[in-house]
């Protein structure tokens, strides 16, 4: 089944399963393991937070383990698939903080496998704007599992049961995006090769050869983005709670910021022909720092709607260019150490932005505006030294 699916797509589904469901999953199930499990507020954060340190761990051991792209993809993607069933088969708090923080590991170890087969394969093959197609997988992942926690909710299936049908939707996923450690990644022809690389638009023709050793510039560039998306992505989310008051309009948001961040991809990918890589990062960082101003400035719902469009629409798009980035600036031989660099930086800094909120938050008093504004200006400065990542 695997090897019929075409490589584009078979990294979407791997990106879709890994982020939209071993990541991103909870958001939606939150509220459905509040209502019939008692699960408190104080308590979906913690598994939140134990999510986002497995990703770091995921990250870090990405950087030192000896395995190859195919096989830190396939064990990934087996480890979200167990550890989104085991969430529906256990009724313990203290299991449930295991098996986010294993989703968690294994999402990062898919990430960094799908970025560096994916990337590189499609660039050696002429097709590297179907770039955006695999990014998407994150995005259409996210609006999947929104769509499908409202619709398991309007059949009055419970949340355990709902981690259940997630659980085989990461399989069915799996299985789709099995090609990427099956086929071998010399699967095209020389032939096609060669007339892909001819038919490819020559505008703005930029080096795939690269340093072969660590870009760290791509590392620290990569932490700002961090710590600048996970403020909005934590505390739009309550912001907008408090300002709509049916529970189902508010649900629609998480399905729309999933389908703005897939077709976000797709043309980005296409301004890959025109524009440098860093420009459109340093552009859609400042564009995401003005949704995070946003609410800052005018409290409303329009505002954060707008907010939201503003971020969704934007951290794929840095997250893809990041990673094209990487491979341009490092080359081949090392891109599995370097993407993994790059998603540990950002995890850092995704760690780092609710921590910044809580400190000042409770030893000093700051609101939350304060912390919105102090990202604000992290992504603004961020986006300086991103311009300068190539002459």
């Amino acid at each position: 089944m695997g090897r019929r699916v075409p490589l584009p797509l078979a990294g979407l589904l791997s990106l879709a399963v890994a982020m939209g469901i071993g990541r991103f999953a909870f958001t939606p199930m939150l509220p459905m393991m509040q209502a019939d499990l008692g699960l408190s507020l104080s308590q979906g954060g913690w598994l939140a937070s134990s999510n986002y340190l497995g990703y770091l761990l995921g990250a870090l051991l990405g950087t030192r383990l000896p395995w190859s792209s195919e096989k830190m993809l396939k064990w990934g993607l087996w480890a979200v698939v167990l550890a989104t069933a085991a969430m529906g088969l256990g009724t313990l708090w203290s299991g449930w903080v295991l098996w986010r923080f294993l989703a968690g590991v294994a999402s990062a170890w898919v990430l960094i496998g799908t970025s560096a087969l994916c990337v590189a394969r499609l660039a050696a093959s002429g097709r590297g704007e179907k770039t955006g197609v695999v990014f998407a997988g994150v995005g259409f992942g996210i609006a999947f599992a929104g769509l499908a926690c409202m619709a398991l909710t309007l059949l009055g299936v419970g949340s355990s049961h709902a981690w259940l049908w997630l659980a085989l939707a990461s399989l069915a996923g799996l299985l789709g995006a099995s090609m990427l450690w099956q086929v071998p990644a010399a699967a095209d022809s020389p032939t096609r090769v060669a007339s892909r690389q001819a038919a490819a638009p020559s505008l703005r023709a930029q080096p795939e050869v690269g340093s072969g050793r660590l870009h760290w510039g791509l590392v620290w560039c990569y932490g700002f983005f961090g710590f600048g998306y996970i403020l909005p992505a934590t505390f739009l989310p309550a912001q907008a709670r408090l300002l709509v008051p049916d529970a189902w309009l508010f649900s629609l948001a998480w399905p729309v910021f999933g389908l703005a961040a897939a077709v976000s991809t797709l043309l980005g990918s296409r301004l890959t022909r025109y524009c440098r890589r860093p420009t459109i990062w340093a552009a859609a960082q400042l564009v995401m720092g003005v949704g995070v101003l946003l609410p800052v400035l005018w409290q409303s719902l329009a505002a954060i709607l707008i907010a939201a469009l503003c971020v969704g629409s934007t951290f794929m798009v840095i997250t893809m260019v990041g990673l094209q980035e990487a491979q341009v600036q490092v080359g081949p031989t090392i891109i599995k150490r370097q993407i993994a660099a790059m998603v540990a930086s950002f995890a850092f800094g995704q760690l780092a932005g609710p921590v910044f909120f809580n400190l000042s938050h409770d030893w000093f008093g700051a609101p939350l505006s304060l912390t919105l504004v102090a990202g604000t200006v992290v992504l603004v400065l961020g986006s300086v030294p991103v311009l300068r990542l190539r002459a």
